[in-house]
């Protein structure tokens, strides 16, 4: 492939998948951090409870669904667990933390923060339409990353020279991180 078509090509679907890019590389570095906090959602309100919890043996799946209806929550339910000592149910628009000795606890409503949460659908989407347009995306990166090695025909910059130490390093760093950290 000749320079001049390596930088159009180059050039062209950069220009078209910038926003997706962006996006991704957004909601990738929020989702990196959610952990620590939930970029997808804020907090809206706390309200304290007081609840009578049934032995261990009791809190299953629909207990958890019923206690959410009783407590005028009318979400869907996501998951419960009990964990050192407290009963966790989450909701879609709603988190609820009760310790079991006590009964205390509290109801922690949010809701989707705008863009960004939109954005971190990116990385959830499991559609079929979604599945091929991100194929078409991952080899349209690829394309790139080749035409962007392409587009320097002579000099001491060339991909030839110089570009293939750098982009060995690139691929080394996150492979020696797989091998010790993974």
């Amino acid at each position: 492939m000749k320079p001049i078509k390596a930088r159009n090509l180059h050039r062209d679907l950069g220009y078209f998948y910038i926003g997706l890019i962006i996006s991704f590389a957004t909601s990738g570095i929020l989702m990196n951090h959610r952990d620590s906090w939930h970029a997808e959602k804020y907090t809206v309100e706390t309200k304290k409870i007081d609840v009578k919890i049934p032995t261990y043996a009791d809190i299953t799946e629909e207990y958890a669904d019923s206690l959410g209806k009783q407590l005028g929550i009318d979400d869907k339910i996501r998951r419960h667990k009990v964990d050192e000592g407290k009963l966790r149910i989450s909701f879609e628009k709603n988190d609820v933390e009760i310790n079991l000795k006590t009964g205390k606890g509290e109801i922690v409503s949010f809701i989707k923060t705008p863009i960004i949460s939109s954005m971190m659908k990116l990385h959830k989407n499991t559609s079929n339409w979604w599945i091929y347009y991100g194929d078409i995306f991952g080899i349209s990166l690829i394309v790139i990353a080749i035409t962007g090695t392409l587009m320097i025909p002579a000099g001491k910059f060339t991909f030839k020279k110089r570009g293939w130490k750098l982009a060995l390093a690139g691929l080394i760093v996150p492979l020696l991180i797989l091998i010790f950290l993974g």
